[in-house]
């Protein structure tokens, strides 16, 4: 597997990249190859006083380059300019990624407004499954919040082609899953099952494939508002990840339907996994 790591450079976006642990995540699930990605957006210039751009980006992206290599894998850097979620998305497109990584400081927008604005871009419009790894706010070094990133996997289901898709993701994150929790929010807004189905029983069926995978499984069926209760759920259940599906390939759709994953990657307190609709299909 092929990783994409976005980095602007600061000292958030490095806290994924210097620690080991989540390195050995990425490499237990089957990532071998690295590739560094920082975007200079078009408004920031060379010239500007006060900034050195390329001396930090050359010192940030060597000690970067340095550690993932010595946690094994194999490294390329990317250094482009535009903007931040079109050029990842481009790069992840042309180098065949099949997972992008990001940190984001998470709910306060003016202390990481270039890494918040363009996790919330990615949530939108990624093209691959998009991991946003939570880092601590308010410390002058601060770390990731939780290492263990596939560690505690809480699956957020609505039944749909697209939360199916999602769920196939633990095909490859079962070698880092110890535990899993499933659980579907009833909600009259959207109802995602036909009448009389019983959303217990599906998610006990899906429960059983990770037990055969000797995963750790409990189910939960909630009723209320998706978004807040499945982060109701993240407090009651402390996961290192939420692993969830975005629908909708139409603006319009991604407007009505895909609200709830991204109002969960800027709310939630730990790690969120988004995985995208299938484009081919």
């Amino acid at each position: 597997m092929i990783a994409i790591c976005a980095t602007d450079l600061s000292a958030a976006s490095e806290a994924t990249i210097e620690s080991e642990t989540c390195l050995e995540c990425l490499g237990r699930i089957g990532v071998e190859e690295i590739h560094l990605v920082t975007v200079i957006p078009s408004n920031v210039h060379a010239g500007m006083p006060g900034i050195d751009f390329a001396a930090r980006r050359e010192r940030a992206l060597d000690r970067y380059r340095s550690v993932i290599e010595d946690a094994g894998f194999d490294v390329e850097a990317h250094v482009v300019r535009g903007t931040p979620h079109r050029r990842i998305n481009g790069i992840a497109e042309a180098v065949g990624a099949s997972l992008t990584v990001i940190g984001s400081r998470g709910k306060s927008p003016l202390e990481n407004r270039v890494i918040g604005s363009t996790a919330r871009n990615l949530a939108r419009t990624t093209i691959v499954p998009l991991l946003v790894n939570r880092i601590e706010r308010g410390a002058d070094e601060p770390a990731v919040v939780r290492e263990h990133l596939f560690r505690r996997i809480l699956f957020a289901t609505d039944f749909s082609e697209n939360a199916e898709r999602a769920f196939e993701a633990f095909s490859y994150l079962r070698h880092a899953t110890q535990e899993a929790t499933l659980v579907h929010v009833e909600t009259p807004k959207d109802p995602a099952l036909p009448e009389g189905a019983d959303p217990e029983a599906r998610l006990v069926k899906l429960a059983t494939k990770l037990e055969d995978w000797e995963i750790e499984t409990r189910t939960a069926v909630r009723q209320g508002d998706p978004a807040d209760e499945i982060l109701a759920a993240e407090v009651e259940y402390e996961p290192t990840t939420i692993l969830v599906g975005s629908r909708g390939h139409s603006r319009l759709r991604r407007l009505l339907l895909g609200s709830v994953s991204e109002d969960i990657v800027a709310r939630a307190d730990g790690n969120v996994m988004l995985v995208p609709p299938d484009r081919t299909a």
